[in-house]
């Protein structure tokens, strides 16, 4: 089962990430093979950090909460909350196969906030951009409760057209980069 995990940071939790990094990717790499995207998001300086992304494919629900709140950033208060659901892999693929390499052009992260009505606008938009793609579900994944997706972009308000605003109650951007030491 894959799972989109995003855990966004406290006000000026900068200093205790930076002492944590190396505990941070310790703690990822012991979820190297079942990562399919992951990096930090960023306040618009492209300095700030102001989250974190982990898709990952995990056995279950249980396993996924303890990933989430097991992570050192979480345990040790970096993070004020964290968004975990069941995700779908509608891309077929990790943020390391994608064509566009780990560095070329500005990335982002979208996240598409479900209304309060039954849709499932789950497939992906003809766009060579995406770094990933997917539903965001419900624990047993049969409610669509929004959309996630991870794109290459020339600025934000271009990667926010990856999704249309007339299927979601809200539509975030963030700036995001590849993470992790590959």
């Amino acid at each position: 089962m894959e799972f989109f995990c995003y855990h966004r940071d406290r006000p000026d939790s900068l200093p205790l990430r930076e002492r944590l990094v190396e505990e941070h990717w310790s703690y990822m790499d012991l979820f190297a093979e079942q990562l399919i995207a992951r990096g930090p998001t960023f306040a618009s300086d492209g300095e700030t950090p102001t989250g974190s992304v982990h898709i990952v494919d995990l056995p279950d629900p249980t396993a996924a909460r303890a990933f989430a709140f097991d992570e050192p950033n979480y345990q040790a208060g970096v993070y004020r909350d964290v968004l975990l659901r069941r995700w779908r892999n509608m891309l077929g693929r990790s943020m390391w196969d994608f064509p566009g390499g780990r560095s070329e052009g500005n990335r982002y992260l979208v996240l598409g906030l479900g209304p309060d009505r039954a849709a499932d606008p789950a497939e992906p938009p003809e766009n060579d951009e995406l770094i990933a793609y997917g539903p965001l579900l419900s624990d047993d994944g049969t409610a669509w409760l929004g959309t996630a997706a991870l794109v290459r972009a020339p600025d934000a308000e271009t990667a926010r057209t990856v999704l249309k605003p007339d299927l979601y109650a809200e539509v975030e951007v963030h700036d995001w980069e590849f993470g992790g030491r590959r």
